[in-house]
């Protein structure tokens, strides 16, 4: 079966380790969910698989069936509740670049649910060889061959559900791993006609600001034209930072750098992601991500009994009392509970990568993929 109910193959790429390949794949697939799309993630970062910890699916194992491998299931198809304090895009966040936006506006800019209608989102599925491994800290230490079989088994035995779209997260470079993923992706998908099925929609290359990286990531864009895969667009990750605080953004590692390469490759520029410390938060701790408090407070040094037994969460004047339910787990560790999907609705990235879901899309399913 392998790719077979598969509608749209996405790559992200880069020739560059550490610029956030794993956390662009998770968001943009947690917003194409947003989206109503079925989604499936292939993790083919043998060596470092991010993916389970950051879908927090790390203690869920890989099934096996008749004719192959089943995928983890991080959320079914459903409806969720409208969201009150998700960041609203206003006139600023129109722009790709996001220049001069202030995420506190952003994140003061409520929702009044009350009027709103429930949200529908796709499935999510997701598979990686860190689902595999005993434990985190597993090595894995294998040669090229051992590599190029696996990515190839990884292609051709999983059962996945009908979906919308698969996203695939690579490692760095331009190696073993690409080289049979790019022949196996052709091979599965090409047409004696068109050459280049719309299958495979094309490839998101993700770069972060800085001069020394964009150097590396030039590789990864002559790879796809060389080996024939479309490019959809470049993210310049880690442009800015969200202060946790305020919710104002800064930049720490220059601005741009994604912006002149897209330019001068002549490939669609899909817009810059600013490093915000309550994805972190929400992808390592499962906790909604909260703006506007001092985050750095101990609630447990003030010496305050009284402050200490109640909170407001979240600008929505709830009050929160611990151990006030039969489960003596308390309301605000109910809240905590939940899908991460829900969750990321409260993040600033999510209005962020609303935009850059949205021009994928239309870029996929329109077949305007460039490079090749």
């Amino acid at each position: 079966m392998g790719l077979d109910n598969v509608k749209h193959i996405v790559l992200v790429l880069s020739g560059k380790g550490g610029v956030g390949k794993s956390s662009i794949t998770t968001q943009l697939a947690l917003s194409l969910s947003l989206a109503g799309r079925s989604v499936g993630i292939l993790d083919i970062d043998l060596t470092g698989p991010s993916i389970p910890r950051l879908l927090g699916i790390e203690d869920a194992k890989i099934k096996q069936a008749p004719g192959g491998w089943l995928p983890v299931q991080v959320h079914p198809s459903q409806l969720l509740p409208p969201v009150v304090d998700a960041p609203q895009p206003n006139e600023n966040t129109a722009t790709p670049r996001n220049e001069g936006v202030d995420h506190s506006t952003l994140l003061a800019n409520k929702t009044d649910s009350v009027d709103l209608p429930p949200q529908s989102v796709g499935a999510l599925y997701a598979i990686s060889l860190g689902l595999l491994l005993p434990s985190r800290s597993s090595a894995v230490v294998w040669r090229g061959p051992k590599k190029t079989a696996m990515v190839r088994q990884f292609l051709t035995d999983v059962l996945w559900p009908s979906l919308d779209y698969l996203l695939i997260d690579t490692p760095p470079g331009t190696s073993d791993e690409h080289i049979s993923l790019a022949e196996t992706l052709l091979q599965q998908t090409s047409t004696p006609i068109h050459h280049r099925s719309p299958q495979l929609a094309g490839a998101v290359i993700v770069t972060t600001p800085q001069a020394v990286a964009v150097s590396d990531v030039r590789k990864e864009l002559s790879f796809c034209r060389k080996v024939g895969i479309g490019i959809l667009g470049v993210v310049e990750n880690m442009s800015g930072y969200v202060c946790e605080c305020c919710g104002k953004e800064t930049n720490l590692f220059g601005k741009g750098g994604g912006e002149v390469m897209a330019r001068e490759f002549d490939v669609k520029f899909l817009g810059v992601v600013p490093v915000d410390g309550q994805w972190g938060t929400l992808v390592e701790e499962g906790k909604r991500p909260r703006y506007g408090e001092d985050v750095t407070k101990d609630d447990g040094d003030d010496g305050d009994d009284d402050d200490d037994d109640e909170m407001v969460m979240n600008d929505r004047e709830i009050e929160v009392r611990r151990g006030d339910d039969a489960t003596g787990k308390g309301l605000s560790a109910q809240l905590e509970d939940g899908l991460l999907v829900d969750k990321y609705r409260s993040c600033s990235l999510c209005t962020t990568f609303e935009k850059i879901t949205s021009q994928v899309i239309g870029l996929v399913e329109n077949g305007h993929a460039n490079g090749t």
